[in-house]
């Protein structure tokens, strides 16, 4: 205990009251105050607003006999305890969402233990799951009702695999750093590569529902990146802000359909792979791609309205750490990072900034002519506000707002660019360079939730931060989109050298450093 709260100097204060204040242990304590200092010491480090972790015991069994006898009953309730089924119970995730609790867990753990007695590791299902999904998407890509149905029958089965691999590892206590990393990077490649292969099929029907898939996409990983920074900023809330932040959850919570009700709501990986099967199998891809951007869309709204209550009810201020966070999750540039060194007297608050960055660069992609330079003037003027908005550390209330606009507006640019372009495959290619931008952003995310930190700096100087980007891609716009062809080439030449480098990196980190196993195993509710 000593050493953990060494490592937190916000806890010594309540450290040294909690001891001060307990009695002497001049005898020996009776049961009912045995845990007089734990209770104390729990209660002072919740009153300096230091998170305490008070872990359910379950089905386990914990006491502190006094005597013979109470030893002895200590003994029989161990006893009594099964352990195998403890094991299979404690393999599946305890908060998980509707479809995956009472739809594939209930067997997947057996396929689990199956897996564990027959020596497979989990990162082999993990492997399993995505050559499953891809060959789904290979399905799909057929265009062919038997290829949809067959597509949506293998997605169910690889996300089965999906849930058995974190089981496996839950059941048999193999956990690792590569497992953890290979299970949330697939997630996203499985996901994007069978809207690739709904949109082929739909193209193979003469139907081209290629700005649906990128739209659906963007949305979600808009969505993902409000998740990641609105929990970064609040990592380190103080616990009675954090208690009254939760009040109208709790009371929810008591009604018991709420909490289910909840967790369906925010489309959470199981519910929209069972959406995206069922409908890809009975209905159409524009069909499939316009229920998930409703549905993204309405649990964006949903989650997003309630982050803004809580935030704007919040009292304490944030951390360095989280500021850091956030501004690590911004993804800026060299050319934000001058903008912000010469624009940091003026008192515009980040979320202002950003949220007029993000409006000035999506309004002007929408309404002015493709190719026009009055795009890349909109991008100078967007490398401005973006500096703006990092000139100082981000510890305002709704500061969690700004890497989600700026996520927002460079996704949305290139889709406005490409969809508007009329140039052959331009939204495929766009669909490529986003899918290489989102994944260095969510490979952010999980360095910095496994307490790592941000990439390095010279990864973003050479990807050029999310600024820098949206500013080349407007100028190829405007020196390309007249010459058809290179145009898509250029998007193309621009997605492939992205993804070769932030995946090199990427790989070369997460395999050598020894990182925590970090990932987003669920979306919360």
């Amino acid at each position: 205990m000593s050493g953990a709260l060494a490592a937190q100097p916000e806890a010594r204060p309540a450290l040294v009251r909690a001891l001060t204040a307990a009695p002497a242990p001049t005898a020996p304590a009776a049961p009912d105050t045995a845990d007089d200092l734990p209770g104390a010491l729990a209660d002072a480090l919740d009153a300096d607003g230091v998170a305490v972790h008070r872990p359910q015991l379950g089905t386990l069994v914990a006491a502190v006999p006094a005597d013979a006898a109470a030893r002895h009953e200590a003994r029989a309730a161990v006893d009594a305890v099964d352990d195998e089924a403890v094991r299979l119970r404690s393999a599946v995730k305890a908060h998980d969402g509707f479809f995956t609790t009472f739809f594939i867990s209930t067997y997947s753990r057996y396929i689990a233990r199956w897996c564990a007695r027959r020596g497979l590791t989990p990162n082999q299902v993990t492997t399993a799951s995505l050559l499953t999904a891809l060959i789904a998407a290979g399905c799909a890509a057929t265009g062919e009702r038997g290829g949809y149905v067959a597509a949506g029958v293998l997605l169910l089965v690889s996300f089965v695999l999906d849930c058995t691999d974190g089981q496996l590892a839950r059941y048999a206590l193999k956990y690792s750093t590569m497992g953890a990393w290979l299970d949330a990077t697939f997630d996203r490649a499985k996901e994007y590569a069978f809207y690739a292969g709904l949109a082929l099929g739909a193209a193979r029907d003469g139907d081209n529902v290629w700005t649906l898939a990128l739209a659906a996409m963007i949305l979600m990983t808009c969505r993902h990146v409000v998740d990641f920074a609105f929990n970064e900023s609040n990592a380190e809330a103080a616990g009675a802000t954090a208690k009254t932040s939760l009040a109208l959850s709790s009371r929810l919570d008591g009604v018991g359909w709420t909490v289910w009700a909840r967790r369906m709501i925010i489309l959470p990986i199981g519910e929209r792979w069972a959406m995206i099967a069922v409908l890809t199998a009975a209905t159409s891809p524009r069909i499939v791609f316009w229920a998930l951007i409703f549905g993204c869309a309405f649990a964006a709204c949903y989650t997003t309205a309630g982050r803004l209550l809580r935030s704007v009810k919040r009292r304490g201020p944030r951390t360095d750490r989280a500021a850091r966070a956030l501004a690590d999750l911004v993804d800026s540039g060299p050319l934000a990072s001058a903008a912000a060194r010469v624009l940091r007297r003026l008192p515009v608050p980040a979320p202002v900034a950003a949220l007029l960055g993000a409006a000035l660069m999506l309004a002007v992609a929408a309404t002015a002519p493709v190719g026009s330079w009055a795009t890349v003037g909109a991008a100078g003027g967007y490398v401005l506000l973006a500096g703006l908005a990092v000139a100082r550390p981000l510890k305002g209330a709704l500061d969690w707002f700004v890497p989600p606009l700026f996520r927002a507006a460079e996704y949305g640019t290139v889709l406005l660019l490409a969809a508007r372009s009329d140039v052959p495959q331009a939204v495929p290619a766009a669909f490529g360079l986003v899918a290489a931008v989102a994944y260095h952003h969510y490979d952010t995310v999980y360095r910095i939730r496994g307490g790592t930190g941000a990439p390095p700096a010279w990864l973003v100087r050479i990807t050029g931060g999310h600024e820098g980007r949206t500013l080349l891609v407007t100028v190829l716009a405007a020196l390309l989109v007249d010459r058809g062809d290179d145009f898509t080439s250029a998007l193309t030449a621009l997605a492939g050298a992205l993804a070769l480098v932030v995946l090199v990196e990427s790989i070369r980190f997460w395999v050598s450093s020894g990182a925590p196993a970090v990932h987003d195993e669920g979306e919360t509710a």
